[in-house]
């Protein structure tokens, strides 16, 4: 299949663009075109050719075979997307009864049109909220966000009590099951039992329910530790 390209001059397209850089940037000072592409579903260089115009604009650092940073403007433009996507997707939750795995793509489209009256008005209906219903945190006006010790629950040591706090994941599938499978944000749960190099992981939510799950879904659940129940 091949690659789409990005539109010259579409805000949109450059919007997506930083808050992709944004979101892979947690993990490494630098993103690389390729992950970038396969990230955003488009060309290698289309992201080169993205790239090179936006360190014109002040919003991304580039370097030949090192790939992207965002520059503290670019950062900026890229938590104001996220806060939009956010405060939609929370809203379309709590007020409009869309299940999570409906959300994403709704708020994918929406968060590019409204106005940023229209996101307040949202937020303060909402009451402000500081994570939305994926448990990702909402930046703030002055892009501030709250921060959890999380960890994944394919890290989690055998009997250690948990609470899901966060579910990393925007594909429909994977996030119908978990609602199916009742692994939602504020359950708590242990790990009983797991196979050895990334197998299945078998867990005990709630106290009575167990389950089998598969590492790659248990990595992409963050947890908080809780104290032992004595």
């Amino acid at each position: 299949m091949n690659k789409r390209s990005i539109p010259a001059g579409s805000s949109q397209s450059v919007e997506d663009f930083l808050k992709a850089i944004y979101q892979l940037q947690r993990e490494t000072d630098r993103v690389s075109t390729n992950a970038l592409a396969e990230a955003l579903d488009i060309s290698a260089p289309a992201v080169t050719d993205m790239a090179q115009r936006l360190v014109e604009d002040g919003t991304v650092d580039y370097l030949k075979y090192r790939g992207v940073r965002l520059t503290e403007t670019g950062e900026q433009v890229a938590l104001k997307m996220l806060r939009r996507h956010r405060l939609i997707e929370t809203y379309l939750v709590e007020d409009l009864g869309y299940q999570l795995h409906e959300v994403h793509d709704e708020a994918e489209a929406l968060e590019h049109t409204v106005s940023d009256r229209f996101v307040e008005a949202i937020s303060r209906k909402l009451n402000n909220p500081s994570y939305d219903p994926h448990g990702d945190p909402i930046p703030d006006l002055q892009g501030v966000m709250p921060v959890l010790n999380l960890h994944p629950l394919s890290e989690l040591a055998l009997h250690t009590p948990a609470r899901i706090r966060r579910l990393v994941m925007d594909d429909p599938a994977m996030l119908r099951n978990t609602q199916e499978r009742g692994l939602e944000i504020g359950r708590t749960l242990e790990v009983v039992a797991r196979d050895q190099f990334d197998g299945p992981i078998q867990i005990v939510v709630d106290p009575q329910d167990v389950q089998t799950i598969g590492f790659k879904m248990a990595s992409f659940i963050l947890v908080e530790f809780l104290e032992p129940l004595c």
